[in-house]
Formats: C-alpha cells, sequence, structure tokens
C-alpha cells in the first residue's frame, strides 16, 4: 500500500473544499438532463425548427465530448483551479444568456457555450480532487463519492427541470447555475489551493483540432444512428472518418516530444483497461436509461414529474454504491474482482428489468437500482485506479480521457440497446396491430412508442386501446431483449475486468508535500523520477 505521513492526510479544510468541488460535477451532470421537460414550453415561445430542436439538445453534449482532452491538457499546464474558475464564469454567464434567449439560435450558442464551460469544469474537478487526496484511502472514498454524485446528478436534472417549471418559466432551469457558480468563484480561491504542471512544454495546437476531429465525428454517428434507430450511410461515414482522425491524433501524441496527451499516462498497465471498462460501464447505465425513462411515461403513462421523481428511486442505492467499494477495497479485497462482481451486480440489474411486464412499476425501479449500484461500483473503482496510478501533474489528462470514454460509452449504449430494443419493437408492432389501420397510421406506429400514443390517442374508442396495448407489449418486449444484451455485455465486462486486473500490481504515485497547507506554494513540483511509486497488488 501508498506510504503516507501523517500530514498528507486531508482535513477539514480539504474536504470543504471537495464539497465544494461537487458543486460544478453536479450542475454539469444536471445539465444532461435539464431541458427533458422543457421542451414544450421552448417550442411555443421560440419556435424552433425540427433541427433546431435537435442541435439544443445536441450542441451541449457536442462541445463537452469535443473539448474535453484539450481542456484537461490545458489545465496541466496553466493550473486547474485557474482552468475551474474561468469555467465557472464561462458556466454562469451562458446560463443567464440561455434562460432569457430570445429566439432559437440564440439558446445554441448559449448551449454550446455551457458545453464548453463543462468541458472545463469536468477535468479540473476530478484532477483538483487527485491533487488534493494524497492519501491513498481518503482518495479512494472522495472519488466513489464523486463517482456517485455524477450518476445520481443526471436524475435530479429532469426533477429539478420539473419542479422549475411547475412554478417558473422555462429559463430558470438555466439559473440554477448561476448562484452554484457565484459560490464557487468566491469559495474556490479561498479553500483550493493550485496545481499545475511546473515544467509543461509547449502546448500543442494542431492537436486540438485532431483531437475534435475525432470525438465528434463518432459521438455525432453514433448519436445519428440512436436517433434514427438504423445504421445509414452518413452516420456511418461519420465514424469512419472520426475513426482516421483519431489514429492521426494517436500517431501525433505517440511521435512528437510535446505532447497534448503524454504516452507516460500509459505505461502504467491499468490505465488503458480502466479507460476501457469505464466507456464499458458507461455504456450500460446510458443504454439502460434509454429504456427505462420511456417506460415510466409511455408504457405506465405517468406524467413527466411524477415519472421524474419516481426514477430518483433508484440514485438512493447509488448514493451508496460507490463508497461501498471503496471500503471493500482498502479492507483487503481485491481490486479486480470487486470491479468484475460490480459488472456482475449489473448484470442481475439487468436481469431483473428483463422480467419486467408493462405493468411493473417497482420491477423496473429494483432492476435500474441494482444496475446503477453495480454501474458505479465499477466507475467507482476504475476511476480510483486511474488517476491514483499517473503523475500529479498529468491528473487533467488523465480525467478527460477518462470522461471523454465515458461520452464514447454513453452514445455506444443508446446506439447499440436502442437499436436491437427498436428492431423487436417493429418487429412485433408489424404483427399485432389491428386490421384495418390506415398505412399512415400503421408507420406512425412503428416509428416509435411515442407516436403510436399519439395515433392511438386519434382513434376511436377500442381501436385506439387495441393500438395502444400492442405498442406497450412491443416496447416492453424489446426492453426485455436489450437488458438480455446489456446483461451479456455486462458478464463480458466482469471477465475483462478480471483478465486484464486480476494480476495487475498498480503503481501509484505519491507527493511528498501535504496539499492544500496553508504554506502550499501552488505547483506540483513532483516530476516523473521524483515521484515515488508504491505498489499494491491488485487494491
Amino acid at each position: 500500500m501508498t506510504t503516507t505521513s501523517p500530514n498528507s492526510r486531508a482535513g477539514r479544510k480539504e474536504w470543504t473544499a471537495f464539497a465544494v468541488l461537487m458543486l460544478p460535477l453536479l450542475l454539469v451532470s444536471m445539465d444532461v438532463s435539464v431541458l427533458y421537460f422543457a421542451v414544450p414550453q421552448i417550442s411555443r415561445e421560440l419556435h424552433p425548427s425540427s433541427t433546431q430542436q435537435l442541435w439544443i439538445f445536441d450542441i451541449y453534449a457536442f462541445a463537452l465530448a469535443g473539448l474535453l482532452i484539450t481542456m484537461g491538457a490545458l489545465g496541466d499546464r496553466i493550473g486547474r483551479r485557474k482552468l475551474l474558475l474561468c469555467g465557472a464564469v464561462a458556466f454562469g454567464a451562458a446560463s443567464v444568456a440561455a434562460a432569457y434567449a430570445r429566439n432559437a439560435e440564440m439558446l445554441i450558442a448559449a448551449r454550446a457555450v455551457l458545453g464548453i464551460g463543462g468541458a472545463t469544469l469536468m477535468p479540473s474537478t476530478m484532477a483538483l480532487v487527485r491533487n488534493i487526496f494524497q492519501d491513498e484511502k481518503q482518495r479512494g472514498q472522495a472519488i466513489a463519492i464523486w463517482s456517485s454524485a455524477m450518476a445520481g446528478g443526471i436524475a435530479l436534472g429532469s426533477v429539478m427541470s420539473g419542479v422549475m417549471l411547475n412554478h417558473f418559466w422555462w429559463g430558470s432551469v438555466f439559473l440554477v447555475n448561476v448562484p452554484a457558480m457565484v459560490l464557487l468563484l468566491v469559495l474556490v480561491p479561498v479553500l483550493v489551493p493550485e496545481f499545475k504542471d511546473p515544467k509543461p512544454g509547449r502546448f500543442d495546437l494542431l492537436s486540438v483540432p485532431l483531437s475534435m476531429g475525432a470525438v465528434l465525428p463518432v459521438i455525432y454517428g453514433l448519436k445519428k444512428m440512436s436517433a434514427d434507430n438504423s445504421v445509414a450511410l452518413v452516420p456511418a461515414l461519420s465514424i469512419v472518418a472520426g475513426l482516421a482522425i483519431g489514429a492521426a491524433f494517436v500517431h501525433r501524441q505517440r511521435t512528437r516530444r510535446e505532447a497534448m496527451i503524454s504516452p507516460e499516462l500509459f505505461r502504467n498497465r491499468g490505465f488503458g483497461p480502466s479507460i476501457a471498462i469505464n466507456s464499458l460501464a458507461t455504456f450500460a447505465m446510458m443504454g439502460s436509461a434509454f429504456f427505462t425513462t420511456q417506460y415510466l411515461q409511455s408504457v405506465l403513462g405517468k406524467g413527466p414529474l411524477e415519472a421524474a421523481l419516481w426514477s430518483l428511486l433508484p440514485s438512493i442505492s447509488v448514493a451508496f454504491a460507490g463508497p461501498i467499494a471503496s471500503v471493500l477495497v482498502q479492507r483487503g479485497a481485491n481490486r479486480a474482482y470487486v470491479i468484475s462482481g460490480g459488472f456482475v451486480v449489473g448484470a442481475v440489474g439487468y436481469g431483473v428489468l428483463a422480467l419486467a411486464g408493462t405493468d411493473a412499476l417497482w420491477t423496473v425501479l429494483i432492476g435500474a437500482a441494482v444496475l446503477a449500484s453495480g454501474i458505479v461500483m465499477v466507475m467507482a473503482l476504475v476511476t480510483d485506479m486511474a488517476i491514483g496510478s499517473v503523475p500529479p501533474k498529468r491528473a487533467g489528462s488523465a480525467a478527460a480521457l477518462l470522461e471523454t470514454g465515458q461520452e464514447f460509452g454513453g452514445a455506444m449504449g443508446m446506439a447499440v440497446l436502442g437499436s436491437v430494443g427498436t428492431a423487436v419493437y417493429r418487429a412485433d408492432v408489424k404483427d399485432t396491430l389491428p386490421d384495418g389501420l390506415p398505412p399512415a397510421a400503421v408507420d406512425a406506429v412503428r416509428e416509435t412508442l411515442g407516436s403510436a400514443n399519439a395515433v392511438a390517442e386519434r382513434l376511436p374508442g377500442r381501436t385506439g386501446d387495441l393500438v395502444l396495448d400492442a405498442a406497450r407489449d412491443a416496447f416492453t418486449h424489446g426492453m426485455q431483449i436489450s437488458s438480455l444484451t446489456g446483461a451479456t455485455v455486462l458478464i463480458a465486462g466482469a471477465v475483462l475486468a478480471t483478465v486484464t486486473l486480476r494480476h495487475l500490481r498498480v503503481a501509484r504515485t505519491t507527493t511528498p508535500a501535504a496539499a492544500g497547507t496553508p504554506t502550499d506554494t501552488g505547483t506540483d513540483d513532483t516530476t516523473d523520477d521524483a515521484a515515488a511509486p508504491t505498489t499494491a497488488s491488485g487494491r
């Protein structure tokens, strides 16, 4: 285990700083889902076209995913606290601009700036956690809490949106960010010391467009496939183009002396597998959300706010999952086996979802809770392993790579599992719809469950009920098959984690000085050679 001196353990000030750093994490994750319920009001007031409405949703995720790598590397060079404060200003200003947007174009632009701000906040918070907590046990606890909060923030965002919209206008869902950003700007300079690479070298400007060109086309292609529920030429070409640019980006990082992403990150054999395993975990998390949110509203017929409140229940178990996994490892359990166990727990959750019928609220909630708990166990441990194993001066880049992998995994999960469920839905509906429906109605019903609900409302009496029953049965069957597919993927993930991590000796680096003390100079002076690597076999 890592040896730490007594003064390297975090005290009240460091834990208070950590609590402050949770604010941007929660807000960035909440902004993923905060618009879910605001769309009808935005449509009435701003009159966006269908294309503009799509960009209002997607531009945030695109800007966030495309700039994570750049911002992580930039934070290592200019200072994580400085980048965090710049991001807070941008995020707060963009929130005000989004809240008072007068047209769709202004809202799209504001959401883009929100994504840019989010790209600075996410890797900065994780990197600062790595620097603040020098003690391995405390860092594991902090990252476990961090992972649970990130997972819970998405569910909290939809509930917050519903509550605000019940009392205020649609722009209020963005103004929630402003007080938190002001608090961040006041408290971070007081509580959080600055950390950066003291000898960063020149910033590789050409790698910025290369990294964006590698990430954005792939994310776009996956999202497009998920939305269209098919493999079309343009999304496929977009993915291929992104992979080609990604190959050029990787080559530049491996051959350039002052690369944006230092090859030393991958010298520890656990770092690469951590990114892959974390992406697989996000694949499962987002893939299940694709179905459970629709099930609550379109199958069970619950209103948006009621559905969001029900969806909070699984988050209760998530709050404990990460810390429990961290405690198991700290008490001597092999990290690889705990990670594999988390995948197995997630697979069991998918198995419970596969048992759900068309009137199975508690089955779905229990399945979602078990699934999310297992996934958060995995994410907490692999995040701690990846961040703890890299030199502190590279923590920003490491965090950015992890989070970029999460974006890929989430998009892939929605595309793959969504496509499986849609294929089953369309095949079932085709054979179970009542005879005599107009061709246009049949086509609309086969498109999505939401379209089927709209068609059923326009049909008279018993015919509408038969259409709705057929669509709900087909959707539920699609969710069952997708859940079995997801369970299979997670079992494969458990095998992967066992094989790649079981005998891995996780090298960890420490800094000799305690972070966050009143005499902190503001920089991390540890160099690669000066770092004191220690090993913990599988733990």
